[in-house]
């Protein structure tokens, strides 16, 4: 077994000695990307959107920064050889991205490809071809991607003081870009007209505005590198008076902006920002049960449905509502009722560990839907004609009707909920959570009950996902049992892994991630699921411990990865030997 390891291992090496073999696959590789891109319509699609108005459309930075990864990629793959060899298979890379694109253009042109693949159509050979002849076409994609790719070796190579604000100036000018129509929406107000007329017109983002994004976002990055030393000196020498005072001064500045922005923005920002309110909160439930007692959940949206409903039926005035209670009235019954049905949802799963945990959970969500939907709990619950008729929360004379004031609701919410998770999760319970995620034999073996500290988790988490339903339901005012799909607890769970498990400022990050975005960007339709996929495979691949992982999922990651580093010494010395 040893010697097949270190064979293999050398046959690795071998294989990455290669230069032209890392040059071909690093163009092949990003190159396939844009093709794939191509003949599922995505890149048609991308050719409407024009990030620089009359100048570049999505779908030719697309294609070009295909070259340019490419470039950028073999060049780091290629750490041991020489600066000209770098340079020449950065080079390299990019022209065959762009021969493999210009291949694709080429059998469009031929072949009636349409009648197999409908997305290669006329559209996207306009976009691949820039409107020219096909031999100028292939010419310029060959010659444009091997340009790209020596931009992508060249940024690779330069300084690190140099490099960081070039690409925090282009990521600036991307997003402002491809988000203009929520920026140009913000800009509607009478005193920054003339700033919507200095950097957009209605088709985009001209060429001088995305200029002075470039520039302004570059020079602020380079200021800031420059500052950095003398930020963290300050920081690690500060009196306790001053660490305090920083600490006051950065939560200041975030509770300016977490207020005041989506006032700012208008009703269809704080409506994203509601949404991903309500994946915090159920997030935060879901890290009680899965981040720190290790209980994976796939039913959770069962306890989001329970909370959705109970303040439905509460608040409701159809003729199958209970009670005719304020939100404020019914929202704490929504939270014991989740909690209690948490409870009951976790005793039948007590002894069901690992995968077999999470098929057990996901029957018993389903069985919640079905109940909802069923003929036998129509006259209670309102089987798949929903509960309507919900009111909106108020205060005194106020009505929280729009999705900014709401949000607002979500917020404060949220904040609360943050404060309990984090006290639970440095108290003793919490510590008994983490002691049965890491082994629960060991655990019981100290003197903790497992039935008591699971039902906990269970009930705990449940609460969570209560308040946010009872904010759901009064957001749309009517519920239905399809609003409560399996998806709802697979979302959950991923913003879980790509934030960080375990890590409550993860929730929040992994909530932004995958709810936000997507949600920013509805325009591109079903495509942008494909993009939530492929986040998420990136994210497993490069950070599984999440975009803010726990510290104690750091330090588990720091000694894997030093483990991997020993083990990967020791196979190379016997290979040597």
């Amino acid at each position: 077994m040893t010697f097949t390891v270190v064979a293999a291992s050398y046959r690795h090496r071998e294989r990455q000695r290669s230069a032209p073999y890392r040059t071909v696959m690093a163009g092949v590789t990003f190159g396939g990307v844009a093709v794939f891109l191509g003949f599922v319509g995505i890149l048609t699609m991308f050719g409407q959107r024009e990030i620089i108005a009359e100048t570049l459309s999505l779908a030719h930075l697309t294609i070009a920064m295909s070259a340019f990864f490419a470039g950028l990629w073999v060049t780091h793959a290629s750490s041991r050889t020489g600066l000209g060899a770098r340079v020449a298979q950065g080079l390299g890379a990019g022209a065959v991205a762009g021969a493999l694109i210009a291949l694709l253009a080429l059998s469009i042109h031929l072949f009636k490809l349409r009648r197999v693949f409908i997305a290669l159509k006329k559209d996207l050979l306009d976009i691949l071809t820039f409107e020219q002849s096909i031999g100028a076409a292939v010419a310029i994609l060959v010659i444009g991607g091997a340009l790209c790719g020596l931009l992508g070796a060249a940024l690779y190579l330069m300084p690190r003081k140099l490099r960081r604000p070039l690409v925090v100036g282009l990521t600036w000018a991307f997003f402002v870009g491809l988000f203009q129509e929520l920026i140009q929406l913000m800009l509607q107000y009478e005193f920054l007209m003339k700033f919507r007329e200095l950097f957009f017109t209605w088709d985009g983002l001209k060429p001088r505005g995305a200029l002075i994004v470039f520039a302004a976002a570059a020079v602020t990055a380079a200021a800031w590198q420059a500052c950095r030393p003398r930020y963290d000196s300050f920081r690690e020498n500060a009196t306790p008076g001053q660490a305090r005072m920083l600490l006051g001064f950065k939560i200041l500045i975030g509770l300016v902006l977490i207020i005041g922005f989506p006032a700012f923005a208008g009703n269809f920002i704080g409506q994203v920002l509601m949404l991903v309110g309500l994946y915090v909160l159920m997030g935060m439930g879901l890290n009680l049960e899965l981040g720190l007692a290790g209980l994976l959940d796939l039913g959770f949206v069962a306890f989001f449905a329970v909370g959705a409903y109970t303040t439905a039926l509460l608040t409701s005035n159809a003729d199958i509502a209970i009670a005719n209670m304020s939100f404020w009235q019914a929202l704490p019954i929504a939270v014991v009722l989740s909690v209690v049905i948490g409870v009951l949802f976790g005793i039948p799963v007590l002894k069901v560990r690992g995968d077999y945990l999470a098929v057990a959970t996901l029957g018993l969500g389903e069985i919640v839907r079905v109940l909802v939907l069923s003929d036998f709990a129509a006259p209670v619950l309102g089987g798949a004609q929903g509960v309507l008729g919900i009111p909106r929360p108020s205060i005194g004379g106020f009505e929280f009707n729009d999705p900014v004031d709401l949000f607002y609701i979500t917020l404060v919410a949220s904040a609360v909920a943050a404060y309990f998770a984090w006290r639970l999760e440095n108290s003793r319970l919490g510590r008994a959570w983490t002691a049965i995620r890491d082994d629960e034999d060991v655990a019981q073996a100290l003197g903790i009950n497992l039935v008591n500290v699971k039902l906990l988790a269970y009930g705990l988490g449940a609460g969570f996902a209560g308040v946010a339903g009872a904010i759901f339901a009064v957001m749309l005012a009517s519920i239905f049992p399809h609003s409560f799909q399996l998806l709802i607890s697979i979302n959950v769970l991923a913003l879980l892994i790509v934030g960080g498990m375990g890590s409550l400022p993860g929730v929040v990050v992994g909530a932004a991630a995958l709810i936000g975005l997507p949600e920013l960007l509805r325009e591109f339709g079903e495509y942008r699921f494909l993009f939530y996929g492929l986040v998420i495979v990136v994210m497993m691949r490069l950070k599984a411990e999440g975009l803010w992982p726990s510290a104690a999922r750091r330090r588990e990651r720091m000694l894997e990865e030093e483990s991997r580093a020993a083990i990967e010494a020791e196979l190379r010395g016997g290979g040597s030997r």
